[in-house]
């Protein structure tokens, strides 16, 4: 089987846009999260999120027009935008803009979204109500459709290897780097553009989201308080958009051309919980099995490995529940090793949420630094393992595995190894 390795990252995220700037503010312990300004929720339960800055707000945030242009933009849902802006991050960071022929078709993307174009389908849905279906837009359904990144970017660069795109909740980033990773090693590629994007904020995905009990509604006063895992004062997950995106190479292929290596993508598990369309297995054994999946596939021992990148979600029985599936594979070993959320800084990108969080965890790797766990003042019974809480801490670290749960009992695991 080939090797895959990672050459290139990018993503766009609540605390900014570019991994250095997303790297700087998550380890100083800042938050992105804060009232939504962009909507009216006067009426709505929840109230606050982990918005994309934009340029005009921050110095680090997204200026659009440096992506496409006014008039594509508006052909194009918000997800697929984001998805644009850190693909083109990560292919610059790669330096991978290939010309040969041979090499544009054994260059493919496979970028997915939990939800994809929610806002305009939500927009059009009105438009349609009020004006009739002459003014529904002929843009509507490709700015909607969640494989769209995946052909935004294959065409903007002319990769004509897979053109694919996951759709599993809140494990498709996850998923998407693991099955990119896999095309890589069974031969249908060299190079994968792989990740995830999610643009949910709306007043619909905020009201759907709030009506099924999930999001918090306790810390709209107070923001950066709300997404607070483990801790026992949490009340629920908040909603955030953006984008994660990563260049997959085979290891060979990226030694050739003098690449530089983040790390290797050594195993990949998925599992099913086969429990309920919401709720995880309340044992842990899903969660359990993608992780040991990720571990069997890559030949490494439990005790090896050195961090977990949590979904810690800050949901009231996912966290613990989660807790509860790490000692039950990990053993003594949960003791010595160190998890953290970093959704306790940028919230929850659904889609875009396990290559975010595959990012943090290289990140982690390449800076001997665990990310911090915010808002973890005191953890919930049972708890009781290396949370990170607070601040971030130094350590070295080899082996880490990220991890990413979601709805209909999906579950992926990805482990990497620290690059030579």
């Amino acid at each position: 089987m080939r090797r895959v390795v990672v050459t290139g990252m990018g993503m766009i995220t609540p605390l900014g846009c570019g991994v250095d700037v997303n790297w700087d503010r998550l380890t100083r312990g800042e938050s992105g999260i804060r009232a939504i300004d962009r909507f009216d929720v006067s009426d709505l339960p929840a109230r606050i999120a982990g918005q994309v800055p934009m340029r005009s707000e921050a110095p680090w945030g997204l200026d659009p027009d440096e992506v496409v242009d006014s008039k594509e933009r508006r052909r194009m849902d918000d997800f697929i935008l984001y998805g644009l802006a850190a693909a083109h991050e990560a292919i610059l960071d790669a330096g991978w803009t290939p010309t040969d022929e041979e090499e544009q078709e054994r260059t493919g993307v496979i970028i997915g979204s939990g939800i994809g174009g929610l806002n305009t389908i939500a927009e059009t849905s009105i438009q349609l109500e009020k004006s009739g279906p002459r003014r529904v837009s002929p843009f509507f359904i490709p700015a909607a459709l969640i494989n769209l990144v995946s052909g935004h970017v294959s065409i903007r660069y002319g990769f004509k290897g897979p053109n694919h795109a996951v759709v599993t909740a809140c494990s498709t980033g996850a998923h998407a780097i693991g099955d990119g990773a896999r095309l890589i090693a069974f031969g249908d590629a060299d190079v994968m553009v792989a990740g995830g994007a999610e643009a949910p904020l709306c007043r619909l995905g905020m009201a759907g989201f709030a009506s099924a009990r999930a999001l918090s509604t306790h810390f709209n006063d107070t923001p950066t308080e709300a997404s607070r895992p483990w801790d026992k004062d949490r009340d629920g997950f908040v909603m955030s958009e953006g984008a994660g995106v990563v260049i997959l190479e085979e290891l060979e292929h990226a030694k050739k051309r003098g690449a530089k290596i983040y790390a290797e993508v050594l195993g990949y598990g998925l599992s099913g919980d086969a429990n309920h369309i919401t709720a995880p297995s309340p044992d842990g054994a899903g969660a359990c099995r993608a992780m040991t999946g990720a571990l069997r596939n890559s030949r490494v021992n439990a005790d090896q490995v050195d961090y977990i990148n949590a979904h810690g979600t800050s949901t009231p029985a996912g966290d613990e529940v989660e807790v509860k599936a790490v000692k039950r594979l990990f053993g003594d070993h949960a003791m010595k090793l160190s998890m953290s959320s970093t959704k306790s800084a940028v919230g929850h990108l659904l889609g875009a949420a396990g290559a975010v969080e595959a990012i943090y965890t290289i990140q982690a790797m390449r800076n001997s630094l665990i990310p911090p766990t915010l808002n973890l003042h005191e953890p919930s019974e049972g708890c009781d393992i290396d949370l990170t809480p607070l601040k971030a801490r130094e350590r070295e670290i080899h082996y880490a595995m990220s991890n990413s749960f979601g709805f209909g009992g999906t579950n992926a695991s990805v482990l990497f190894k620290r690059a030579p």
